[in-house]
């Protein structure tokens, strides 16, 4: 992030009916044919962007539901990704106990396509979270996620003031304590949605060291403002990393508007001008 100046991290979900014409394949139902459209589309996108933001992140649904094929090509893509100078986050959502956390740990870091970060659900508790911590490597844990419905289970107060959401970001800050890296920031960061920014202040006062995930900038309403009750109070001037976020946006720049029938070539250049709009707008963060 300090390399790259920015805190802004391009998403990755691919959807072949939104490819540019000459990437679709030619029978959707073919998962052969699709997982090749998954490699051209992803590497482009990562050829576009890589210039510009220090991560990428990889929706993992979007390739399993291609079974190996897909599969096949999010390993690729993280291999691209790695070669092009940038880390790869992992957005998978991980969440169980004992010995299957672990294959889930050994799934998502072990091998040649290994992830640097992935995100987990601790809602299981932090039996589920500890198996799959690894040095080096970066957790993000759902704690105020963007979507509409989470409302109704993570704003739920508790008997003691907090809500279920305080209460999941005080375990974060938990576990995160014993892992901080050189920085002051932990290795177990938290996923709060830019659409909840009326509690990313008091979230931010129960981790102030974790690292905030934050969706829904862009496409999904959220804005520059919505972000900033987030950033930590020790933040460095000229610092991104020290802002303590991470910004993630990926309909809005990996699927541009452009005239019908335009090639993939247009589009490169379009997700390019996006990636710099993206950047430029969260560089006024600070």
């Amino acid at each position: 992030m300090e390399a790259k100046g920015t805190v802004a991290c391009v998403g990755i979900d691919p959807v072949v009916e939104k490819f540019p014409a000459d990437f679709k394949p030619a029978n959707p139902a073919d998962h052969g044919a699709s997982g090749n459209s998954l490699r051209r589309f992803c590497d482009g996108v990562i050829d576009a962007v890589a210039p510009l933001v220090p991560i990428v992140k990889f929706q993992s649904a979007c390739f399993e539901r291609y079974g190996e094929h897909g599969l096949s090509a999010l390993r690729h893509s993280i291999i691209h990704a790695h070669q092009a100078g940038l880390l790869v986050l992992l957005d998978a959502k991980r969440g169980d106990i004992g010995i299957s956390a672990e294959h889930y740990a050994a799934a998502a870091f072990d091998g040649s396509a290994a992830a640097d970060a992935l995100t987990c659900s601790g809602y299981l508790g932090p039996d589920t979270i500890e198996p799959l911590i690894r040095p080096g490597r970066g957790l993000f844990v759902l704690v105020r996620t963007s979507n509409p419905g989470s409302d109704a289970f993570q704003s739920l107060p508790l008997a003691d003031g907090r809500t279920v959401a305080g209460a999941m970001a005080d375990m974060v800050a938990g576990l995160g304590a014993r892992h901080r890296g050189r920085c002051g920031l932990s290795d177990i960061g938290a996923v709060v949605g830019a659409t909840k920014s009326a509690e990313a202040a008091s979230l931010r006062a129960r981790m102030p060291d974790a690292m905030f995930l934050i969706p829904g900038y862009g496409a999904q309403g959220g804005t520059l403002e919505d972000i900033r009750p987030g950033l930590r109070a020790s933040r460095k001037a000229g610092s991104p990393a020290s802002l303590g976020v991470l910004v993630t946006a990926s309909r809005s720049v990996i699927y541009p508007e452009l005239p019908k029938g335009a090639a993939s070539a247009n589009w490169r250049m379009a997700v390019t001008a996006a990636a710099k709009r993206l950047v430029g707008e969260l560089r006024k963060l600070g």
